[in-house]
């Protein structure tokens, strides 16, 4: 009998959604399955599957409230934050249908002996592994286009949140997407370590930076399957301003750092501040918001809700222990909610000046204070880290604006806007631990298609060759 996977809902502990875990063999017959539709996925043409992506984004309109309240309840979101994933679930297919005509269509240019045409060719079958933060946004990145470019698909999503994954292929096969070219497989790192071993041509993941390193190191011997790696990070905001209202920097930082309650990759996790009065100032002040800030769950009027499971929570309590133990000083700990259950956390503003910490991702809403003595040493502490996701810089002087953008190491770079300011019309990705240079959102057309460039002609003609009359 096969195991049996459950979710749960970390704001009341109430089970959410439970079905069967896929072993091996039933990652084997999927991906058989798989093989055998996808030629003639890929034959179909382009228009009928973007019909059926379009007719996909109708079907998640007309589900769009009972899919938010499930997002909601299994990931602990509040339910204002989870509608408005499933809204960008939605806006992601047109997008995507522009991105694949732009970045991956076809071009055909007259020359003097026929024509030069450029196709865009699926890999075939690719794997697609969804994490718990946005488990219908993220792996949906992926998806879209993916199947737009005449992949077939195996979804794998997070088993903290395998109900929104379930939907989620629901909608598509409702909209028209074969069964075979669109399956869903459940369970946790055994069920997506057979899935891998499997004849895949591609892996589209999004998740942590060591599962990333693994991954790397899995693969090595089969440069034949693509990698699209969308990895955590350490993520630096510098604010160097001491002109605007303490107040209002300290609203930038708190919407960089704890939304979601800091479970975006793109949060800011270390925030880089001058020695002196305005760094004084701008703490204070971030501090007494953080303080101030409402947590709850569920239809609750709140900023912040509790993190995506107990386990979570432990291990986010731990890594902070380990670094208050390393030296870092306590200036807010809110990690545990009086009267409310152990998977809430919420923000922590830590001074870790001068001392000798991890270059690490703690997903939680832990937010570490480096001071400094100018601009160039910010801009050096910012690049101290073998990440390269989001950074973000607070100051009205366009000078130092244009210096930041110019020497940051991110592959997500914002000026007086949160971190996590990200859009699907442009590309998402980044350097070193944080990601493998292939960006998702506009730019996931490029890793889910490959180009064939092509001279061809109707005619047989001889060509001249040098010497012979």
């Amino acid at each position: 009998m096969p195991n049996l996977l459950k979710s749960f809902n970390p704001a009341t502990g109430d089970c959410v959604w439970q079905g069967a875990e896929s072993d091996e063999a039933a990652c084997a017959v999927a991906v058989a399955s798989a093989r055998a539709a996808a030629s003639a996925w890929a034959r179909r043409p382009v228009d009928e599957r973007v019909a059926i992506a379009r007719a996909y984004a109708g079907v998640l309109d007309q589900r769009r409230e009972a899919l938010a309240r499930l997002i909601a309840d299994e990931t602990g979101k509040l339910v204002w934050e989870a509608r408005t994933e499933v809204t960008a679930m939605i806006g992601k297919v047109d997008i995507a249908i522009r991105a694949q005509a732009e970045r991956a269509g076809t071009s055909d240019t007259a020359q003097p002996f026929g024509r030069a045409v450029l196709r865009h060719h699926p890999h075939g079958v690719m794997a697609v592994l969804g994490p718990y933060n946005f488990p219908g946004h993220l792996p949906n990145g992926h998806i879209v286009p993916a199947l737009i470019a005449g992949n077939a698909v195996i979804f794998k999503p997070s088993e903290l949140t395998p109900g929104t994954g379930a939907a989620m292929i629901d909608a598509w096969h409702a909209a028209g997407v074969p069964s075979d070219v669109l399956q869903v497989l459940q369970g946790g790192r055994d069920t997506g370590a057979a899935l891998l071993g499997q004849d895949i041509d591609g892996l589209l993941f999004t998740g942590s930076a060591s599962a990333g390193r693994h991954f790397r190191r899995a693969f090595v011997d089969r440069p034949g399957v693509i990698l699209a790696l969308e990895l955590g990070g350490n993520n630096p905001l510098v604010v160097w301003d001491d002109v605007t209202d303490p107040a209002i920097l300290a609203n930038l930082v708190v919407h960089s750092a704890f939304v979601t309650t800091g479970q975006r990759c793109s949060c800011a996790r270390r925030l880089i501040v001058p020695h002196g009065s305005a760094g004084d100032a701008l703490v204070a002040a971030l501090v007494d918001l953080a303080a101030r800030l409402p947590i709850g769950a569920g239809e609750d009027a709140a900023f912040m809700g509790p993190l995506v499971s107990v386990t979570a929570a432990r291990a986010s309590r731990a890594a902070l222990r380990d670094l208050i133990a390393a030296g870092a000083r306590v200036l807010l700990d809110r990690s545990a909610i009086e009267g409310r259950p152990e998977a809430f956390f919420g923000p922590v503003v830590l001074e870790s000046t001068g001392v000798a910490v991890p270059d690490g991702e703690i997903f939680a809403p832990v937010l570490q204070i480096v001071r400094v003595a100018d601009f160039p040493a910010a801009i050096a502490a910012a690049n101290a880290t073998a990440f390269g996701l989001s950074a973000g810089l607070l100051a009205t002087d366009q000078a130092l604006w244009d210096r930041f953008v110019s020497e940051i190491r991110a592959g997500v770079v914002n000026w007086n806007r949160p971190t996590t300011g990200a859009a699907s019309a442009a590309p998402f990705g980044g350097l070193g631990e944080s990601g493998n240079h292939r960006p998702s959102a506009y730019y996931a057309a490029d890793y889910c298609a490959y180009p064939v460039a092509s001279f061809e002609s109707a005619e047989l003609k001889p060509l001249p060759i040098m010497g012979l009359d």
